[in-house]
């Protein structure tokens, strides 16, 4: 066990005017019993994995509700806890070929496409082929792969990244850390915005940071999406992914070579028409339901209107009946242990004598499992504006491996929120790295990220890598044997032997910064770095 550094000067580290021991005395109510209780019940196999639209989903709402009943919270949206989120599913029939210049390409094998628009069935019909590079159009950066284009009903062809990754001492972007130019996501969104017919992104491993098995798996079967006034009408008709092998073929057709216009595209915005066509028929089967986010606020005392939102995804990703034995993918540790922080957190602030001037809101979110879907409905449909929320602090899979000597950072340097961090750190003697892989872009896979994209400053951060002693050590290397391989699996389960003294002391660091922004009036801004700002 770490020496605690509470008693250590606390009234010259707090901001406001509240008691020390006050605080001291709020901190202590985020405690281990708590923490196991809630981790235990929320993946507890009556709660059947958390689907969103499910019997599972409605356990954990009623679950919700009367933790924050008890701690004396008030209902965020009109009277009550539940946003409602629209969501779409949508899933493409996988019997698709894909032509490209007569030759054909299979589902899964050297292609996966689908739609993101709410419609039975989009084609392409000898759509041209244009290559984007990288498809980034980054002003910050001076860098615009689509200039002078007109790509209209064309389909482009994209590089998987930014053009820093394999090129890190170029000085472009951030080197191998991925900014958000770099995510897939983003590359179907400004290939809608420029109006092409198709979007088809070349997978590499290295620079995507999983191999084609992810692609081939996780973008097919059915895909969600919100319900939106136009129906997607806006998106590209076709979103699709080609092997790095069918690339290459792709464009040994077209009279090119892949690596060369690779290296081209990495020294500067660049284009070329392949004199090549695409054709592709894709039909869909869709439903629609409703799921909910959960919001409970605990209004300030001086400046109720401000905010700082605390997220974390209450979701996971039900069970599968089809399988045999354990069926159920309980998600104790993502994303049930994020979700009992933010519980815990809530009694921490709800037992102080004095609330904090600004409000403190928890928002656990529908959806972060099928793309952040319930974050991004949030930020499209804040109840409270975005502009008054001074920050956004997230969690997600808490840390199970025991106390360490360090906090990760994820996005290391992006805000000044930080310093909070730091200081909170500090008190058990704790210094900030950051992330272990920053070229695989987690920072654009959580929840915060919503937020993050609409100008609000968001801090992801987690217990380190670097173990508090040999002891804890020890328990790393053994619990690592059982935890590895159970991510988004059924061995996602809660169990006894975890070591929760790392989650008490991390959910312990995100109350203090939050009580701290919430105490004074300092607005937290982004780095002059970011790619993010406030408007």
């Amino acid at each position: 066990m770490r020496k605690s550094f509470y008693g250590i000067a606390l009234a010259g580290l707090l901001s406001g005017n509240i008691a020390a021991d006050t605080f001291e005395q709020a901190l202590q109510q985020v405690k281990e019993q708590d923490l196991r209780e809630h981790v235990k019940t929320l993946a507890s196999d009556k709660f059947e994995g958390r689907q969103p639209t499910t019997i599972g989903e409605a356990y954990t709402l009623e679950y919700f509700t009367r933790q924050f009943d008890k701690l004396g919270y008030t209902p965020g949206v009109d009277g009550s806890y539940l946003q409602p989120v629209e969501l779409v599913k949508i899933e493409a029939d996988p019997d698709m070929t894909l032509d490209i210049a007569g030759d054909k390409f299979e589902y899964k094998v050297g292609m996966v496409a689908g739609t993101s628009r709410e419609s039975e069935l989009v084609e392409l019909k000898d759509s041209e082929l244009v290559f984007v590079g990288y498809g980034v159009n980054a002003p910050e950066y001076d860098w615009n792969d689509y200039e002078g284009l007109d790509v209209k009903g064309k389909t482009v062809v994209i590089l998987v990244n930014d053009p820093g990754f394999e090129n890190p001492d170029s000085g472009k972007f951030q080197g191998k850390t991925m900014t958000y130019y770099g995510r897939w996501t983003y590359k179907y969104e400004e290939a809608s915005r420029q109006g092409a017919a198709g979007a088809l992104i070349v997978h590499e491993t290295a620079p995507a940071s999983y191999g084609w098995s992810v692609v081939a798996n996780s973008w097919s079967g059915p895909q969600y999406g919100l319900v939106t006034a136009d129906g997607n009408q806006s998106r590209v008709k076709v979103e699709g992914w080609l092997s790095v092998e069918a690339a290459q073929q792709v464009f040994a057709k077209a009279g090119l070579d892949y690596a060369e216009e690779k290296r081209n595209a990495q020294q500067g915005p660049y284009s070329k028409a392949m004199g090549s066509k695409a054709s592709v028929t894709v039909k869909s089967t869709l439903n629609k339901s409703t799921s909910y986010n959960f919001l409970a606020t605990l209004p300030g005392s001086k400046r109720p209107d401000e905010h700082i939102i605390y997220t974390a995804h209450w979701d996971h990703l039900g069970k599968d009946p089809a399988k045999e034995g354990d069926n159920i993918y309980n998600g104790a540790h993502d994303n049930a242990t994020g979700s009992a922080a933010l519980i815990s957190i809530a009694k921490a602030f709800a037992s102080l004598e004095q609330r904090p001037e600004r409000s403190v809101s928890f928002l656990l979110v529908t959806a972060e499992e099928q793309g952040l879907l319930g974050s991004k409905y949030y930020a499209e449909h804040p109840v409270y504006p975005l502009a008054k929320t001074v920050a956004n602090l997230n969690i997600d899979a808490m840390n199970i491996m025991g106390p360490t000597k360090d906090v990760e950072v994820v996005g290391m340097g992006k805000s000044e929120l930080e310093k909070y961090l730091k200081k909170a750190a500090q008190r058990t003697d704790r210094v900030l790295v950051q992330e272990s892989r920053p070229a695989a872009g987690i920072y654009y896979r959580s929840d915060h990220f919503s937020l993050a994209k609409k100008g609000v400053p968001a801090l992801y951060a987690k217990g380190g890598p670097t173990p508090l002693n040999e002891e804890i050590a020890d328990y790393r290397k053994k619990m690592s044997v059982i935890q590895t391989g159970c991510y988004h699996q059924v061995c996602d389960q809660y169990r006894e032997s975890w070591n929760f003294e790392g989650m008490v002391e991390d959910a312990q660091m995100y109350f203090e910064i939050g009580f701290d922004i919430a105490s004074g009036d300092d607005w937290p801004q982004w780095s002059e770095t970011s790619e993010f700002q406030r408007p």
